[in-house]
């Protein structure tokens, strides 16, 4: 059975769907990894712009690389949020993750973004 997710970034209205490896053990080694050089490489530029757009952009890169490979509908990038979702991901600009999970009102009513679930776990990804 495939686990599904979501990926939000603060600030930004887009949603990465991904259709399977969403379990957490799977998702966040990725993230950190990911995250944590992101996180550096925009301090050592010194780019601060556009850092919503730029995040959500490069973790689609990212999850498209190292998940889908010659599967093309594992991947959707939308506004809509999904109602058979197992987990969402929501990575914040000061550097967190928290990790959510859809409670009954969610299936019901997926609009309700993360209102509709529960937060499981709360992450920092910042070089030490």
């Amino acid at each position: 059975m495939s686990i599904t997710c979501h990926i939000l970034v603060e600030q930004n209205p887009g949603l990465l769907y991904v259709s399977r490896n969403g379990a957490p053990e799977k998702v966040l080694p990725k993230l950190e990894r990911f995250l944590l050089k992101f996180w550096d490489e925009r301090e050592t530029a010194g780019e601060h712009r556009y850092t919503p757009e730029c995040l959500l952009a490069q973790v689609t890169v990212r999850f498209g690389f190292e998940s889908c490979e010659d599967d093309f509908s594992n991947l959707r990038l939308g506004v809509n949020y999904d109602p058979d979702v197992e987990y969402l991901y929501r990575i914040a600009l000061d550097k967190n993750v928290t990790v959510w999970a859809p409670e009954p009102r969610y299936r019901q009513k997926p609009q309700l973004g993360l209102e509709g679930c529960k937060q499981i776990k709360e992450l920092s990804f910042q070089a030490v």
